[in-house]
């Protein structure tokens, strides 16, 4: 069952790929992104997490919490998106135990959608992410959750496609709101 807004959060308690505990929990009274990505190798999530990358100085500087998931072992993520060196914890869901609590779907529509990306397919190639083992991941399609501080979900963004992400404007207009 897909969540929505104001629906309270799914709670977890896991390790990371570095073997730290991380707790849903433990971020009360923060702002949390939690953003789920398909396997390690894919190449539209190895792209996001490269514009994520670019957005982490003024998401830190704002206090936003944010946690990845990717339905890969810790080897293979850290093979792929590890190489990136995130900031920012990144949970290992082989068995997809944490996408199912949230609500995430496969598509193979939404995998042939993501062949119309041409933009995004360019800058796949440019920076190297293409790769064939991503052939072997499921169509499971990604998803956002902006969660607030007393753990409700402001928005639940589900994918149309493996491309399809929340624009990085809604949460920056959305942690910028609450400063303000």
């Amino acid at each position: 069952m897909k969540l929505q807004k104001d629906d309270k959060a799914i709670a977890f308690s896991t390790e990371d790929i570095s073997g730290n505990t991380i707790s849903l929990e433990s971020y009360r009274g923060k702002k949390v992104y939690i953003t789920f990505y398909r396997g390690a190798s894919c190449p539209f999530c190895n792209l996001r997490v490269n514009k994520l990358l670019e957005k982490m100085k003024s998401f830190d500087e704002k206090g936003l919490i944010v946690i990845g998931f990717f339905m890969s072992a810790k080897e293979e993520i850290m093979e792929y998106v590890g190489k990136q060196k995130p900031p920012f914890p990144i949970i290992p869901d082989p068995d997809k135990i944490f996408y199912m609590q949230y609500g995430l779907e496969s598509s193979l529509t939404g995998k042939m959608k993501s062949m119309l990306r041409f933009g995004d397919i360019k800058k796949i190639f440019a920076n190297g992410y293409m790769n064939t083992r991503t052939l072997k991941d499921d169509n499971t399609l990604p998803g956002d959750f902006l969660i607030d501080e007393e753990g409700k979900i402001h928005v639940a963004h589900y994918a149309k496609d493996f491309g399809d992400h929340l624009d990085f404007k809604i949460i920056l207009d959305w942690i910028n709101k609450s400063i303000n």
